[in-house]
Formats: C-alpha cells, structure tokens, sequence
C-alpha cells in the first residue's frame, strides 16, 4: 500500500501493484526515475527498471513465498515450482540467477529454509519432526545436517543458545 500511495503521489497510475512488485505503464525520464527511486529508497524499497534485475526478484520472492506458504502449496521441488510459477525454463532461471546473484538459486533456497527453521524453533511451537515435515525434507537428519553446514550448529544446540539468550518476563 506504501509504495502503490507513493507511486500515485508521484502522479504515476500503477497497472498491478503485489508483493515485491509494482508495475506502471507510464514513461519516465532519467531525473524522474531517479527521484522516484531516491523516494522509494527512502521506505526500503528500490526502483527496478531492467529485465535482470526483475527477474532476480520474481525468483526471489517466489522462493520465500514457497518457504513461507510451503504447507499451502502443492509439493514439488524446486525447479518445477520456479519453472511453473514463472512460466520459463528452469535453466535459464537458474543461470540469470547464479550470474547475477554470485550464488545458486538452490543455495539461496537452501538459506530461506534455514532461516525459517531458525524462526519456528525460536517460536517452540512445533518439534523438528514436524518442521522437518512442514520444510519439506526428507527427514529430521537431513534437516539437521543441512541446518549445522550453514550455521554451524545443531539445531538442539541453536535452541538452547536462543533459549539462553531470552529474559522470562518475569525477570524484566
């Protein structure tokens, strides 16, 4: 809603504005679209005027929208979603992506579900079996192996550090 207000304010009409993307069929000059982007940076969010660079971000939002929605959306891996959901081949998808981004798509989808698996077990509200199950993997080792390759911990062992570092409130 920010940034659809700030598009209009800027005397622009916008076509579809959805998460992680806005489009406007209105031509800019080069001071305008760099005052737009200036504003824009300004809420934490940037201008993005060529195909790269929107490509990269439709990956990257449809990524974090399967880690996050992963138990809402049918289960298929990863290229067959990423090829599906943005209607291209997975290859070329993969190799803009690793071009542009110095990094796999797969390692950059490795690194979102590490960090939602950080999310729920600082929330305790679920066992590693069923985030495990909710993440996809194919067990809990694989879960465990994958969590301690990138953070170098155990996911037990991240949990007790996190519980470690929290006040009960009581003790506020």
């Amino acid at each position: 809603m920010v940034v659809e207000s700030e598009i209009r304010n800027f005397g622009l009409h916008p076509v579809t504005v959805t998460l992680g993307e806005a489009e406007i069929r209105d031509e800019l000059n080069e001071e305008e679209k760099e005052a737009l982007d200036q504003k824009l940076q300004g809420l934490g969010f940037e201008l993005m005027s060529d195909k790269k660079s929107r490509w990269i971000e439709k990956i990257r939002t449809s990524i974090i929208e399967l880690v996050y929605q992963q138990e809402e959306l049918e289960r298929s891996n990863l290229s067959t979603y990423l090829s599906q959901k943005l209607s291209h081949d997975y290859s070329f998808l993969s190799n803009l992506f690793s071009e542009v981004q110095g990094t796999t798509i797969e390692q950059f989808y490795i690194n979102q579900k590490i960090e939602r698996v950080k999310e729920l077990l600082v929330y305790d509200e679920l066992s590693l079996s069923e985030i495990a199950d909710l993440l996809n993997y194919s067990s809990v080792s694989h879960l465990s192996r994958q969590f301690k390759k990138v953070t170098g911990l155990t996911p037990t062992h991240f949990k007790k550090v996190k519980e470690k570092k929290r006040i009960p409130l009581d003790e506020l």
